[in-house]
């Protein structure tokens, strides 16, 4: 019988992928990792970054055994994906920002990407700008202090609001811009901050649903869950336990990589 679906992330923004997963897989065992020793992620060396991410993940298939991984963060996505895959024998399913979609939505053809520094700034982000919104006006954004908002938020801290709309405040310029993309998986569990800091109504689009769907194309038959998902940390983070149990998920277990282990 095949293991968990693992879901991979640098902190607490996957959970918003696993809620996504679980409103289309709703009896399916789901797994959680984040890398919260090393957060934010969108600061680090690429070539670090990459080791750092194929190592945290390798260990967490080992523990758990699952019949897929899924990547919840963008900058590990469009930076480590293809490591991955040559590391791990199991599908690894990545996080792009959804840009094709946001694209389409978009009355005014006036869209903006909301995401890490690491991510808008990606080879393979502006790839996807020239591939699907070519006809659009893209507004990129870096927004990293969201990540620590988002990371609050789930901690059960207080919001900083004023924060929130000084990290906004670029994409009001435009008039025109109808569309954001949330290109951090961290964004979503910021939703209704959002839409209190626009100043006037804006589609938010994010990625949940399209993993969602494309893990149940990848795991047909995914094994039943029986009770709270494992999940791991890799720094010991007790005000995590709400936020994991929210989504269905154990009291996190510390990860020891090899590089950590006392020798």
């Amino acid at each position: 019988m095949s293991g968990p679906i693992l879901i991979f992330d640098s902190g607490v923004g996957g959970l918003s992928v696993a809620a996504a997963i679980r409103r289309r897989l709703p009896t399916a065992a789901l797994a959680y990792v984040c890398d919260n020793a090393m957060l934010p992620y969108g600061t680090k060396p690429d070539a670090w970054l990459v080791a750092r991410i194929v190592a945290v993940c390798r260990e967490a298939v080992a523990a758990c055994r699952p019949a897929a991984l899924v990547v919840a963060c963008n900058t590990a996505s469009t930076l480590a994906l293809e490591a991955l895959r040559a590391s791990l024998t199991i599908p690894v399913v990545g996080t792009v920002p959804a840009i094709k979609p946001a694209a389409a939505l978009s009355h005014s053809g006036h869209i903006a990407l909301l995401a890490t520094s690491a991510t808008v700034n990606r080879p393979y982000t502006l790839g996807l700008i020239r591939d699907f919104a070519g006809g659009c006006r893209v507004h990129r954004l870096a927004a990293d202090a969201l990540v620590v908002q988002a990371e609050r938020h789930l901690a059960g801290e207080p919001l900083d609001l004023a924060a929130i709309a000084d990290g906004l405040a670029p994409l009001w310029e435009d008039p025109e811009l109808d569309t954001v993309v949330l290109g951090c998986t961290h964004f979503p569990l910021l939703r209704d901050a959002l839409n209190r800091a626009a100043p006037r109504p804006v589609t938010w689009v994010d990625s949940g649903e399209a993993i969602a769907r494309r893990v149940a194309q990848v795991v047909p038959h995914p094994r039943v869950t029986e009770g709270p998902g494992p999940a791991w940390v890799t720094a010991e983070a007790p005000t995590l336990t709400a936020a994991l149990a929210g989504v269905g998920f154990a009291a996190p277990q510390l990860l020891l990589l090899a590089a950590d282990a006392p020798h």
